[in-house]
């Protein structure tokens, strides 16, 4: 088989840890797999280039001790998991190589007093550029025979979306095939950056937070791979949180319709734009759990899968949101104002994850993050706010969303009825409902005191811990 194997930051937070995801790697390959590897950033090493990113105004010796640290870090991880002093001198001088190119971009940057989108992303993607000799060498210590390479290295091509870029994915086929295929035939084995592109012109992009889940199905789709397995922490996806509910259980199979639903309300384990490439050609994708590699997992496929009267998969709870209400009597029957709302929305960059509006349109309600909270009401009641239509701009800052999701629901009769009555027994006020076209999820927003009960009872409701 043709597997794509990406390793997340958890997975290969150190040493021993990166050893392990080799050893996965090795013996996979000798029962006659063909592997292609995308690699995460080392565990905390992104939120530390962001940090850096974020002091550019840090003298220059403090910048030049923060890479050495990084250099420390990958060179200490790198000298516990490969034994081979060759293969080890090979690596170091590839570590010391970026770390290098690291501290002159940064002091450029710190010159300048300013670090723009494009040179954001050139200097978060040193995390993954460190951590893909290190996984190369270890290969190599191993027996196997390997090259690692960026992904723009690789041949993935994106649009100039810095920050969040998206794949062209016919350039990118093209490439991918080139650069990689005649390196499968001779049986080795590509080790790829996760989370990094290029555009057309050459530029480094980044494909945004959970990029490497989405570099993984890219590939798999340039290379008509048979299958992706996602190496994380947990054994899979759950039916919740288990923090919150004690008894959420792995889901065996699961559809990407549902993994979509439950990747965008934060389920661990899978990053809702990666199922795109994968779902558009039907190929599945394992998340498995690296210390447990003998796990099932969870399988997600293109089928939908209800066994009886298992009509919901999981339950889940997105909490560090805010909601705001636009209203005012004069936006009944008022055309283009849901349009104006969404504009400046658009506008400002707002993520907005709900939406509802009441029937009599003199309402619209929206859930955003609680971090985009103040300029988000800054801009509505700067740009809508005493021009005759909209009254008032209302927020609310201790609210969670709830999501009960799976493809079981749709066309079932009183799916809504059953889950607010449950909800309302235990005394729970809900704010806010929105239900997607597909049926595949009801979300509702209660305040954030209510959101564990409210997972807790639904959960014991739909028997999710059978």
């Amino acid at each position: 088989m043709r597997l794509v194997m990406k390793f997340g930051g958890s997975s290969i937070a150190d040493g021993k840890k990166l050893r392990a995801a080799g050893d996965i790697v090795a013996r996979s390959i000798k029962d006659g797999n063909a592997i292609i590897v995308v690699i995460s950033a080392l565990s905390s090493v992104t939120d530390r280039l962001v940090e850096i990113c974020d002091k550019v105004s840090w003298n220059e010796k403090t910048l030049v001790d923060a890479v050495q640290s990084l250099l420390d870090k990958h060179t200490r991880e790198m000298e516990f998991s490969i034994k081979d002093s060759k293969v080890r001198a090979e690596t170091l001088k590839d570590l010391k190589k970026l770390s290098k190119e690291l501290e002159n971009v940064l002091l450029n940057a710190a010159r300048l007093k300013e670090i723009t989108p494009r040179t954001r992303d050139y200097l978060l993607s040193f995390g993954e550029r460190f951590s893909a000799p290190i996984f190369s060498g270890i290969l190599k210590d191993l027996g196997v025979k390997a090259e690692h390479f960026t992904g723009q290295e690789a041949g993935i091509i994106t649009d100039d979306h810095f920050g969040s870029a998206q794949p062209l994915m016919k350039m990118t086929t093209y490439e991918v095939r080139e650069t990689l295929e005649p390196l499968l035939r001779e049986n080795v084995t590509p080790v790829v950056t996760g989370f990094i592109g290029a555009t057309p012109e050459g530029v480094l992009t980044t494909l945004g937070r959970g990029g490497s889940d989405y570099s993984a199905t890219i590939l798999a789709y340039a290379l008509d791979a048979d299958e992706v397995w996602i190496w994380t922490d947990v054994d899979g996806l759950m039916t919740t949180d288990p923090r919150i509910e004690p008894m959420a259980k792995t889901i065996a199979i699961i559809s990407y319709a549902e993994a979509i639903e439950m990747a965008y309300f934060g389920a661990k384990g899978m990053q809702p734009r990666a199922l795109e490439p994968a779902a558009e050609k039907g190929i599945p994708i394992h998340v498995k759990n690296t210390f447990e590699p003998d796990g099932l997992g969870t399988l997600i496929v293109q089928e939908q899968f209800v066994k009886g009267r298992d009509v919901v998969k999981a339950v889940a709870l997105v909490r560090d949101v805010s909601s705001v209400t636009v209203g005012g009597a004069g936006m009944v029957g008022s055309p283009g104002v849901a349009a104006s709302v969404f504009g400046l929305l658009g506008h400002n960059n707002v993520n907005v994850l709900m939406i509802s509006q009441s029937s009599s349109e003199a309402s619209i309600s929206f859930v955003i993050p609680k971090r985009e909270l103040a300029p988000t009401v800054n801009a509505l009641e700067i740009g809508l706010l005493g021009k005759g239509t909209v009254k008032e701009v209302i927020s609310e800052n201790d609210v969670c969303i709830v999501a009960v999701v799976g493809a079981g629901m749709k066309g079932v009769p009183g799916m809504a009825a059953r889950t607010f009555k449950a909800v309302a027994d235990q005394g729970v006020n809900i704010r806010m409902i929105a239900q997607g076209s597909s049926e595949l999820n009801i979300s509702f927003v209660v305040r954030a005191e209510d959101g564990a009960k409210t997972v807790q009872t639904l959960h014991r409701e739909f028997g999710l811990g059978r």
